[in-house]
């Protein structure tokens, strides 16, 4: 799929699908190479209370380009009022394209060490899941070491469009997760990681969505939404297709995906 116009001409039409902007300086500069690399459009994440009011200034001030979408990451809610946080996301959930970033991380070092912790996790989940579902909304979710949960509680509690972030758990999870009818997303990583690979390879391309998961390190770099051009390139070579194929199809999953 091309941009029409001959300034704009053989430039591809890319979704970055999560990035966690709010981690990001050089605001005109990052915002200037994503358009340069072809993104006509960036969901941008939160991951406690503050990353997610961030998340909605950016949107702000780049109203139409930046979509929004607040939530409590995993790993990011020790240091957050919980319950206020919950309230934010339910009060400005409206206004955003999905409830995110959520789930579960079962390798995370307290998780690891305490079914306390993972309980605390799975109840935060559950909850955003609801506001998800209350609010009509999609829902991104990660799921790190607890692919099955995650699958089982979206189930259970979520809204009927999920994307699973970065999905490298078991290929009987993945195929539970393609027959429910949810998206999964490729990242840089689908250049190098082997469990990551092994997804993108099984899941057809008519079942993904692509992102940078800014500003995540890739080759010693930090990450932003023009790196999406490594998304794009691994994947195409990973699945035997073009890398027009691969914007094409995967844009307008995630245009249908959030309502763009």
């Amino acid at each position: 799929m091309r941009i029409v116009g001959e300034e704009d001409e053989g430039i591809l039409r890319l979704v970055d699908t999560h990035a966690h902007l709010s981690d990001l300086e050089d605001r005109e500069g990052v915002i200037g190479r994503a358009r340069e690399a072809g993104i006509e459009a960036i969901v941008a994440v939160g991951g406690n209370l503050e990353t997610s009011r961030a998340t909605l200034g950016w949107a702000d001030d780049y109203g139409g380009y930046v979509h929004p979408a607040v939530g409590i990451h995993p790993t990011e809610w020790m240091g957050d009022d919980v319950d206020e946080t919950l309230r934010f996301i339910d009060e400005h959930v409206d206004r955003c394209v999905a409830v995110g970033e959520i789930g579960l991380d079962y390798w995370n070092r307290e998780a690891k060490r305490s079914e306390d912790v993972r309980e605390r996790q799975r109840e935060i989940y559950i909850r955003q899941l609801e506001i998800a579902v209350e609010h009509g909304k999609p829902a991104s979710v990660h799921g790190r070491g607890a692919w099955d949960d995650a699958l089982g509680l979206a189930r259970e509690h979520g809204p009927d469009r999920i994307i699973f972030h970065w999905f490298s758990g078991p290929l009987d999870i993945l195929r539970e997760v393609l027959d429910y009818g949810y998206l999964i997303s490729a990242t840089p990583a689908a250049e190098f990681s082997r469990d990551h690979r092994a997804a993108l390879a099984e899941a057809p391309l008519e079942s993904m969505v692509i992102e940078t998961d800014s500003p995540v390190s890739y080759h010693g770099k930090r990450a932003e939404p023009a790196d999406i051009l490594l998304t794009l390139r691994s994947l195409a070579d990973l699945k035997g297709v073009s890398e027009e194929d691969v914007a094409e199809v995967t844009t307008l999953n995630a245009e249908r995906f959030f309502g763009l």
